[in-house]
């Protein structure tokens, strides 16, 4: 697998449950290893990569959104946020991520004192105040209201378009790829098409 990670992309994986969309993602991501080929990240094989550095390039270059949230269920929501402080070389703002997605009076509450869309979103603005170079997004909406995953992908999509981001997300949703640069289609396993859109919409122009 050779991806070329252009700054400012906003890349949608498409595919049915069971395609192979989060293992393509882990794949990215580092989380999990190939048992067969070459995984080129802007020409550098992080198949080869030993797991400190793995570690590394997670840590320095990459963040993700989990359909499980993965929030740590005894840290408050801003303590979840802020614990990237202690791996990221350039984090954001712990308190202007978590008002970007909405969640600026719950920052003294418990995980489990939110809803899952709630939970959902700490984990989106962890991930974005991480500040990484790729951001890994596993149905990000899933758990969402339309209001409120309408304004995730806003956010997303500005992260990209403002702040020179490469976005890669995951998901089932036709709607979501029309606002794509690159939509890149998974079936059994293995990447069935990948084609740019000169013309992506913005998130206004979809009919959600």
């Amino acid at each position: 697998m050779n991806l070329s990670l252009e700054e400012g992309k906003f890349i949608v994986v498409l595919g049915l449950s069971g395609a192979g969309k989060s293992t393509l993602l882990n794949l990215l991501g580092g989380l999990d290893s190939p048992t067969e080929g070459t995984i080129l990240v802007n020409g550098k094989d992080i198949s080869t990569l030993t797991a400190n550095e793995l570690a590394e390039y997670r840590a320095a270059s990459v963040g993700f959104v989990f359909q499980s949230y993965n929030l740590i269920p005894t840290l408050t929501v801003i303590e979840n946020v802020a614990l990237v402080k202690e791996i990221a070389p350039n984090p954001l703002s712990s308190h202007d991520m978590l008002k970007a997605v909405g969640l600026s009076d719950h920052i003294h509450q418990f995980p489990s004192e939110l809803s899952g869309g709630e939970q959902q979103r700490v984990s989106i603005a962890r991930a974005l105040a991480k500040n990484p170079h790729i951001l890994l997004c596993d149905e990000p909406t899933g758990a969402l209201d339309s209001q409120t995953g309408v304004m995730v992908l806003g956010l997303l999509l500005s992260m990209a378009r403002e702040m020179g981001k490469t976005i890669i997300v995951v998901t089932h949703n036709q709607n979501i790829a029309k606002m794509a640069d690159t939509v890149i289609r998974v079936k059994n396993g293995r990447i069935e098409d990948c084609r740019n859109q000169d013309h992506p919409l913005s998130v206004e122009e979809v009919d959600w």
